[in-house]
């Protein structure tokens, strides 16, 4: 019957809660779609609707509509679909049908948003980075809008770590924006989701992205802002989780920055200030499986000679990853990359932000 959920969408004045009322009253959509006026009226659709309706069908197909989102890779989850994502479920005016190109499995119910600024400084793509890789390997799918600067930053961390992606569109699954993002897209399709509510053929529109982003902060159980300015998508993201009931975490900044501006006004306001993904597991109860992770990664990788020169640089004082770089003669990168394992290890842990100090 999802045809007929799909259908539905492209009736004017019927919405998720609406559509839900329908399928009550009648037992199932396809019953619904091809009602008497009269039935519909007493159903309590509006009269504006019901003659859209009756319009509609004349000339719109629900088995064509479904076969053409089929072609395009696509599927469609609905509200009555067990797989449908249970916290944007229980979300107010959770969207009735969404479009996937990949998999939504159980494990997306350890979700968190992890958004920002479309342009990300070193400090904020160096965060993204420390915290995303931390929450994937702790068992948890990040949740991302695809933009350019932080969200994708965020997708592509988690598809390095090995973990599960999902990112949310604010246009049509056959629509992908930016185009630049596109290999990204594939290679979340195959470790994650795209999901979008739109019909395809739906243009990436202004009006749509904060549409879009009551998604990302509904289906997971907080939104992480890393880096934003204080007119940003990011913090509207944030909002959203907050009416919804939800966490929010922000990442402090320089306040000379622009780009901390946001962030910092977050925490301002309430939200939990984070250094470390640690800070996230804990809030949400999420940390015994970060350690149960960390253990079994340290069983299967035992310390090499250059963590042991990092551990005992760190007997005497926590040093910032530039220091420890220098010390062992190693690029930045090779260095955040040794730093990123021992920690999650449990070797290492930040005690500032890009400082180690070792884990006794």
């Amino acid at each position: 019957m999802e045809q007929f959920w799909v259908a539905f969408t492209h009736v004017h004045g019927v919405g998720p809660a609406r559509l839900r009322h329908l399928l009550a009253y009648f037992g199932n959509l396809k019953e619904a779609w091809w009602a008497e006026a009269v039935d519909l009226a007493e159903s309590g659709l509006p009269q504006a609707a019901i003659e859209h309706l009756i319009t509609l069908r004349k000339s719109l197909q629900p088995e064509k509509l479904l076969d053409e989102i089929h072609r395009l890779g696509a599927q469609v989850v609905t509200l009555a679909d067990e797989n449908y994502p249970p916290l944007l479920r229980e979300t107010e005016g959770s969207p009735a049908v969404l479009y996937v190109k990949g998999t939504l499995t159980a494990q997306d119910q350890r979700a968190v948003a992890v958004v920002g600024t479309r342009k990300a400084s070193n400090y904020g793509a160096e965060m993204t980075r420390r915290l995303v890789v931390a929450l994937t390997q702790a068992g948890v799918t990040i949740v991302s809008g695809l933009a350019y600067g932080i969200d994708v930053i965020a997708h592509q961390e988690a598809l390095n770590a090995g973990g599960r992606t999902i990112a949310v569109l604010g246009c049509g699954i056959d629509i992908l924006y930016p185009s630049n993002h596109r290999h990204v897209a594939e290679k979340i399709i195959k470790n994650g989701a795209l999901i979008t509510e739109f019909a395809p053929g739906t243009e990436p529109l202004p009006v749509n992205f904060p549409i879009r982003n009551r998604i990302i902060s509904g289906m997971t159980l907080g939104t992480l802002v890393v880096e934003a300015p204080e007119k940003s998508g990011a913090l509207q993201t944030a909002n959203f989780a907050g009416e919804q009931g939800r966490d929010v975490f922000a990442v402090p900044g320089n306040v000379t920055s622009p780009n901390s501006t946001g962030t910092n006004m977050l925490i301002q306001d309430g939200a939990k200030l984070v250094i470390s993904a640690e800070d996230i597991l804990k809030e949400l109860n999420l940390s015994q499986r970060s350690a149960e992770t960390r253990q079994a990664v340290k069983k299967l990788m035992p310390a090499n000679p250059v963590e042991a020169r990092i551990m005992e640089l760190l007997q005497t004082e926590a040093l910032h990853v530039d220091e420890i770089s220098r010390e062992c003669q190693l690029s930045i990168q090779e260095t955040n990359a040794i730093l990123a394992l021992m920690e999650l290890k449990g070797l290492v842990f930040q005690s500032a932000p890009m400082t180690y100090n070792i884990n006794t």
